[in-house]
């Protein structure tokens, strides 16, 4: 029987908390019923940026200031009420899978970053010139109201005196020492007008924010900003069962989550280099090869671990864990404009390797599978070992002969654009395994079954390719919880999906209405050639698709839901062919 009203506590409406209700049987879209307000939030910022310039000889000096001061509050409605249904037959009789309630307090925050640099140019001699200079950048502890929880016995490798510490205890230090050089050079090798050679290379260490993850924190229902339960009862509530959640600290007896900062932290940072020959192929054309590398070190990973001492339920533990590697070879070309045709094509070949692609959890594979995070390094998520992309626009030239063909064919221009890229990683995990034994939250990763291949090829997949469900088997399982003993021995990010290739072209005119007034006329056509490109591959060895595309990939870089404010995959790569005309005013 349909609810004459939302079925809140008595103090509560539909302007201050919210109502959601799901039936889990009708999949992702279109299974939920949400009432209610998901957030008031607001921004403040304050930005005092200022530099100066000092011409001294052949020396450029440059000195200048970054500072930046935000304070967002961030209101969510007072309490939540989540009703979770396994099919229709059980939503009608108000039979509930589980019901999860959450009470929320208002949080402001600030967070002050300041950044001071001093830097010369200076030209050695006439073909010899060189950058260098110091920047010190300082992350002030973010506060918050309430504030964030600080603790002691912070030890991944010991959590047995994990302790929440009392509140007004800062979460860790200011780092007041990170001082950042940077140094760099150009060297004109040929002063030639048709052939000149220059070369190029710089090496810099560049700081990130320690405090990026604390805003992250505080829309997850976690203490000391919200509490939250999960109870089972049946639908509706009664008044006792839909009583908002106390806001206290966890313990092992409660659902509360301990979210915290190492209070060793430090702030994250990136070494990167280059070294750069652009040569000139004649006046108008250029060819540049580069060579990059970077590499970050203490960045930010998140440990989510299950009763990590006798004292507690749950922790989210963020550390300085993470680090990862970067090397690429580049090669540019660029044609300017001339004779009405100018060009830019550029290739990459590279390989990202992290233990992490994000600090915050997102997806298992993020966060620490173990007190060693080598065990997870492979491959980044966005890993693209070779890239291809070029874009050429040419002036159509009129005749000079027939005055109706001039006028009809003057004006007009064609662009082309061609993508290419090979295909990214795809992480292989256990949808229904989200632990190890050893309380560490993950995405469990398969054992490779020796002699079995790890593709299968065929008509009969999509794209032509599948991976083998025959070549992974789950890691050894603890008797007692049942949960995997270890992470499996298929690394993260193993296998390849599908790469990509894209033609976009369009042609366009504009027809002169006045001096300073136009009317443009534009035709464009997205994938000329149609070409089908797939989406990854299904990574989850407990789904029935597994190893094989559901998507094309225009679709799943849209979320896989359209209307989720993703690009339309008409309009994005790997979208089917598409054409649209427009008319733009200039003016």
């Amino acid at each position: 029987m349909p609810l004459t009203t939302l079925p809140f506590p008595s103090v509560f409406t539909a302007r201050t908390a919210l109502f959601q209700f799901t039936v889990i049987s009708l999949g992702t879209s279109g299974s939920s019923l949400v009432v209610g307000p998901s957030a008031h939030n607001e921004q403040e910022q304050i930005n005092i940026v200022d530099g100066i310039s000092i011409q001294k000889g052949s020396h450029g000096l440059k000195f200048g200031i970054d500072y930046r001061r935000l304070s967002p509050h961030y209101d969510s409605p007072a309490y939540r009420q989540e009703n979770f249904f396994a099919n229709v037959p059980f939503a009608e009789t108000g039979t509930s899978y589980f019901n999860y309630l959450v009470s929320y307090l208002p949080v402001t925050l600030l967070f002050r970053n300041l950044g001071v640099f001093a830097q010369d140019t200076w030209h050695i001699a006439p073909r010899v010139s060189m950058t260098y200079g110091l920047r010190w950048d300082v992350d002030l502890v973010p506060s918050s109201s309430p504030e964030f929880n600080a603790v002691t016995g912070f030890d991944l490798s010991n959590l047995s005196n994990l302790v929440l510490l009392p509140a007004g205890t800062r979460p860790y230090k200011t780092n007041w020492g990170n001082i950042a050089p940077r140094i760099g050079f150009a060297y004109q090798v040929s002063e030639s007008q048709r052939w000149q050679t220059v070369l190029r290379g710089g090496f810099g260490v560049f700081y990130d924010l320690a405090s990026s993850e604390a805003g992250n924190n505080v829309g997850l229902s976690l203490y000391p900003f919200a509490g939250s339960s999960l109870i089972s009862a049946s639908f509706p509530l009664s008044s006792a069962a839909a009583a908002p959640p106390p806001i206290v600290p966890p313990n092992a007896s409660n659902f509360g989550t301990l979210n915290a900062f190492d209070p060793n932290l430090k702030s994250p940072y990136t070494l990167q280099w280059n070294i750069a020959v652009e040569q000139a192929l004649g006046k108008q054309q250029t060819m540049t090869v580069s060579y990059i590398g970077a590499a970050g070190k203490r960045l930010l990973q998140t440990a989510e671990i299950i009763s990590p001492n006798p004292n507690l339920n749950y922790a989210e533990l963020i550390a300085n864990a993470g680090t990862s590697d970067y090397d690429a070879l580049q090669i540019q070309f660029q044609r300017r404009l001339s004779h009405g045709l100018q060009a830019l094509a550029s290739y990459s070949w590279s390989h990202s390797i992290d233990t992490a692609s994000a600090g915050s959890l997102g997806s298992g594979s993020n966060a620490l599978s173990a007190l060693n995070s080598n065990l997870n390094r492979g491959s980044s998520d966005f890993d693209v070992r070779s890239a291809f992309s070029t874009g050429v626009t040419y002036d159509v030239p009129a005749p000079n002969g027939n005055a109706f063909a001039r006028t009809i064919l003057r004006g007009w221009s064609a662009d082309n654009m061609i993508q290419a890229r090979s295909a990214p990683p795809v992480n292989l995990f256990y949808g229904d395994l989200s632990d190890l034994s050893n309380g560490f939250f993950t995405g469990v990763r398969p054992d490779v079954v020796p002699g079995q291949p790890l593709y299968l090829y065929g008509l009969q997949y999509p794209a032509g390719r599948a991976f083998n469900p025959a070549a992974f088997t789950s890691p050894p399982l603890d008797p007692t919880t049942g949960l995997p003993v270890r992470q499996g021995t298929l690394p993260r990010n193993a296998l390849r999906g599908f790469g990509a290739t894209q033609w976009d072209f369009a042609v366009h005119r504009e027809f002169p209405i006045h001096e300073s007034l136009k009317l443009q006329f534009r035709a464009e056509m997205f994938n000329v050639l149609n070409h089908p490109n797939f989406g990854p591959p299904d990574g989850n060895l407990d789904d029935l698709t597994f190893g094989r595309s559901t998507q094309m990939l225009g679709e799943s870089l849209a979320g896989g839901n359209l209307g989720s404010g993703a690009f339309d995959p008409l309009y994005q790569l790997g979208g089917p062919r598409s054409i649209q005309l427009g008319l733009k005013l200039l003016f």
